[in-house]
């Protein structure tokens, strides 16, 4: 019976193909560059589009002022319920819409949805506005079965994955605006995935004294000492990958830095220089521990140079995605499903990556990271140019997540 069941999901989602993929254009043709974090007309859009499927979608708009405090523009997040029979559990299937800004070296237009050989072209293409597309019409094609359900399937689709999701789950988790039992979020690839890396942010500023640079003596050089405390922190580096994950998916720990502002002209001493530098923390290790490691490193380098100062400000602490008991349904439907579909097995494991789905783990929510995507992230071209998806990965995805749903809210 339940072979009988998949097989009538299946042929409702080829039949309603077509549909899909115009759907999944749509809502990459309305631009989310994050910043600047304009992100509530992307949102009102996908509600008018929800609504031609008798698809309600709530709204729940995040206070400008506090929008205005993360640095972006405007939040409104979607919620969409679908009730069914009493008893059962509820599920979130959780996308998010906003994105990185395009950049340059394009060879379709970013914000178009072209199709060219099998693949369709476009910023979220792959991560993650095509988990719009997948979860909709996996929930569709589950309801035009006409079978009893139980329990409730909440499509959330939120704007904040980029600013780390405070703003997106993480508002409607700590308003209490959602409570699911389980969650399946947006995944970066084809791979089921279970865990993923922190992140610690942080903001540090170099502080001396503007001079005239034909009178060296007039200054204080805040960009030597910059220099001083990024040579220390980049050697720390060889020390992390001696730290290594038991986690299939995930290595070592890792520090980037990947903003560097400062100076006034070429003629001056600089005065100030402000860095950020990215963390990646590994699900073993301690974000507390690690942050003060980082602090001291830097303390130890400034407090010997004489003039300079330094202020040191976390601005973003995203802790890493756990496996929680009550996620081996989830893992073993989406695994088995994922086999059938695509012909070999897909694995479970972890990524290196960080995502908005931790928020879910952070509230005591078992979730899993699977959606339409590729091989490896590095084929998408997600956060690149030419961000793409192969069409018959949205088709096979789309297919394990409606199987999937039905496993899970099966009467």
């Amino acid at each position: 019976m339940k072979k009988e069941l998949y097989a009538k999901l299946d042929q409702w989602i080829d039949a309603h193909f077509d549909e899909q993929v115009k759907f999944l254009q749509s809502v990459i043709q309305v631009p989310t560059d994050t910043p600047p974090g304009n992100n509530t007309p992307h949102a009102l859009h996908t509600a008018k589009l929800l609504k031609a499927y008798d698809m309600q979608a709530e709204p729940h708009e995040v206070p400008e002022s506090v929008v205005h405090a993360a640095g972006l523009e405007s939040i409104t997040n979607l919620i969409v319920k679908r009730q069914y029979g009493s008893g059962g559990k509820t599920l979130a299937l959780n996308a998010h819409g906003d994105v990185v800004p395009p950049g340059d070296g394009w060879t379709y237009p970013p914000y178009a949805g072209e199709i060219h050989d099998g693949r369709i072209y476009g910023r979220a293409a792959a991560v993650s506005k095509c988990d719009f597309s997948t979860y909709v019409f996996a929930v569709r094609a589950l309801e035009a079965l006409g079978v009893p359900l139980a329990g409730r399937i909440e499509m959330q689709f939120t704007y904040d994955e980029e600013f780390g999701g405070e703003l997106g789950p993480g508002w409607l988790l700590k308003n209490n605006l959602t409570k699911p039992d389980l969650a399946i979020a947006a995944g970066f690839s084809y791979q089921i995935i279970t865990a993923h890396n922190g992140c610690l942010q942080f903001e540090v500023t170099v502080n001396g004294k503007m001079g005239h640079a034909a009178v060296p003596t007039s200054g204080v050089d805040a960009l030597q000492a910059a220099v001083k405390i990024m040579n220390a922190l980049y050697a720390l580096n060889e020390t992390y990958k001696k730290i290594t994950s038991t986690v299939p998916g995930i290595n070592h720990p890792y520090l980037n830095i990947g903003l560097i502002q400062g100076g006034t002209n070429t003629n001056v001493i600089p005065g100030k220089v402000v860095m950020k530098l990215d963390r990646r923390m590994i699900p073993e290790e301690d974000p507390e521990t690690v942050e003060q490691d980082i602090r001291t490193a830097i303390d130890q380098v400034w407090k010997s140079i004489p003039g300079i100062t330094v202020e040191t400000r976390r601005i973003l602490l995203a802790r890493a995605l756990k496996p929680l008991p009550g996620s081996d349904a989830l893992v073993g439907a989406l695994q088995q499903h994922a086999e059938t579909l695509f012909g070999e097995k897909v694995p479970a494991c972890g990524t290196p990556l960080y995502a908005d789905a931790r928020l879910y783990c952070e509230a005591g929510i078992p979730v899993v990271l699977y959606g339409a995507g590729p091989r490896t992230v590095e084929e998408s071209h997600a956060k690149q140019p030419d961000e793409r998806l192969e069409l018959e990965d949205l088709r096979r995805a789309t297919k394990v997540v409606a199987r999937t749903c039905l496993d899970m809210m099966a009467a």
